[in-house]
């Protein structure tokens, strides 16, 4: 496999990580009720803690890959075009008195 496609699958699997953590937090913000933790049995228990675990690796990656996006894409500022026309010379004209 290429390497972009397998980071491709990564950025995808702690995209979704995220969002069923986001999810998650948003169950227990709104109802007083953790998803995982009903689902494992507490949220004490190894399988709960390893989710959660889950859930804030996949938001550290996603946040160091914007980070490095961003800094990738980041275009250099545009040289100042320089405006002054080169004038013609100045004539001397003499005039005869």
């Amino acid at each position: 496999m290429n390497k972009k496609v397998i980071f491709k699958w990564i950025e995808m699997m702690a995209f979704g990580f995220l969002l069923l953590g986001g999810f998650n937090f948003l169950m227990m913000g709104l109802f007083n009720f953790d998803m995982y933790g009903a689902i494992f049995g507490g949220s004490g228990l190894a399988t709960a803690r390893v989710f959660y675990s889950l859930f804030g690796i996949g938001a550290a990656f996603l946040f160091a890959v914007i980070l490095w996006k961003a800094y990738m894409t980041k275009k250099p500022a545009a040289p100042v075009a320089k405006t002054a026309e080169k004038t013609a010379p100045a004539t001397k004209t003499a005039s005869k008195a």
